[in-house]
């Protein structure tokens, strides 16, 4: 595809950064709690979560495999904090027919279907299959999805009589699972079974590493990519009720290199944030959406957003396993770019805050309401499609009518600021580059 077929400008939904005005209309159209979990497809399970789990110091904490009487699909749950990973892998059907089982009998993950994460792992490489959402009521969120335009693909179903699993068609191959419990207490029950899904078990093997802690905290916001915004956005706000938080284009946050066009969806609670991007066209680089796009084979998760309680921390522990089987980082912006940082966050970052944030590579970014520490990890699997971004939100704190303390959703924006310095510092960085190498060969003057 090429990068030039047509102008670059703005989605004919987005109308910028500086034109939109955030209102929250609490137009959801069933109760939404929260993130739950997400779950990565792929052809090998163990050693995709145990990679996951090195390199975020996620500990593997549940399993449903051979070991539980899963013939069907091996799943491993990494679990810090509320964030929960799942990695799922088929096993092969003639396993469950020796036992005189159908295929599906003895899965613990209701949707999952062998030849569909053949076919999707074939296409997409190692991704996101499903976000899946904590609802109050799995039931009346899929038939309510359902009756407003959304796709479904797997009806509502009971397990162990107290966990309600749907789901309904994202966009592309991802799926927006929707879980329930009837119990209230399910999240304080140690076995995963309660809180997770039943027919996981737990893991009690020093060799998950188990005593990994990297202050990783849960999941702020997963971004999608899509050909479309305009039809992607309809679609979702159509069936869910969700409301757009905020909008930028590629005038708001990229160069006359290149750029994209992104609005970010969210919740009553602004609990479940949701970014979806597009790419423009007609600049000079083809736009990291499109590179997205034609690798991936289609629209899905670009990246997960994972909130640190520590991100000085988190940082430190993950770069020390960058070259030892952890993720490695997207290089960090020129000296220029923390310079100017004190001027621009001195108010609520110390000078040694400053300083670790230039030795860790982290950007900083604000808006009128709080602070955004953020860094992004390089692809982490072989396709230039999916990485990791770790954030961490400083202040937007208030109360609820109960007195409890918490954090408003997308506190310190999305990085607008970021993005904006990171491309000048780049190009700039570039350009100084480029100038030292006509120097030293005077063919390129």
């Amino acid at each position: 595809m090429s990068a030039t077929r047509a102008p670059a400008q703005a989605s004919s939904l987005a109308a910028g950064f500086n034109n939109f005005h955030r209102i929250n209309p609490k137009s959801d159209r069933f109760r939404v709690k929260s993130f739950h979990h997400v779950e990565f497809w792929c052809s090998d399970a163990t050693s995709t979560a145990r990679s996951f789990s090195w390199a975020l110091g996620m500990p593997l904490v549940a399993k449903s495999d051979l070991s539980t009487g899963n013939l069907t699909h091996a799943s491993y749950v990494l679990r810090s904090g509320d964030l929960s990973f799942v990695f799922t892998a088929p096993y092969s059907p003639s396993i469950a027919a020796a036992e005189h089982l159908e295929p599906s009998s003895t899965a613990s993950i209701p949707s999952f279907d062998r030849d569909s994460c053949l076919a999707f792992v074939a296409s997409h490489g190692l991704e996101v299959r499903a976000i899946a959402l904590e609802v109050e009521d799995a039931k009346v969120a899929f038939n309510t999805s359902v009756v407003h335009g959304a796709k479904p693909t797997a009806s509502p179903v009971l397990l162990h009589n107290r966990v309600i699993f749907a789901e309904v068609l994202l966009f592309g191959d991802v799926m927006l699972r929707y879980i329930s419990y009837n119990d209230p207490f399910h999240a304080s029950n140690p076995n995963p079974s309660y809180w997770f899904l039943p027919n996981f078990e737990p893991v009690e093997d020093l060799s998950s590493h188990a005593s990994l802690n990297y202050r990783i905290r849960g999941l702020d916001h997963a971004v999608c990519n899509v050909p479309e915004l305009a039809q992607a956005v309809n679609y979702v706000k159509e069936f869910t009720g969700f409301h757009e938080f905020a909008e930028f284009t590629a005038e708001d946050v990229g160069t006359n290199e290149s750029g994209l066009n992104q609005i970010i969806l969210a919740n009553n609670d602004e609990t479940v944030l949701m970014p979806l991007c597009e790419p423009v066209f007609g600049t000079k680089r083809k736009s990291q959406i499109q590179t997205f796009l034609e690798h991936n084979e289609g629209a899905g998760i670009q990246h997960v957003a994972l909130g640190s309680e520590d991100i000085f921390r988190t940082l430190k522990e993950m770069r020390q396993r960058s070259k030892v089987g952890g993720f490695e980082f997207m290089p960090s912006p020129p000296p220029t770019y923390y310079k100017n940082l004190k001027n621009r966050a001195g108010d609520v970052l110390t000078d040694e805050q400053i300083q670790q944030c230039e030795e860790l590579g982290i950007l900083v970014d604000r808006d009128d309401q709080g602070t955004l520490l953020q860094i992004f990890t390089k692809p982490v699997g072989d396709r230039p499609t999916m990485f990791v971004e770790i954030i961490q939100r400083i202040g937007c704190k208030v109360k609820d009518e109960e007195g409890k303390v918490y954090q408003k959703g997308g506190c310190g924006g999305f990085g607008k600021g970021n993005i904006s310095e990171l491309f000048k510092s780049v190009e700039e960085y570039e350009k100084q580059t480029l100038d030292l190498k006509k120097v030293a060969d005077p063919t390129l003057l």
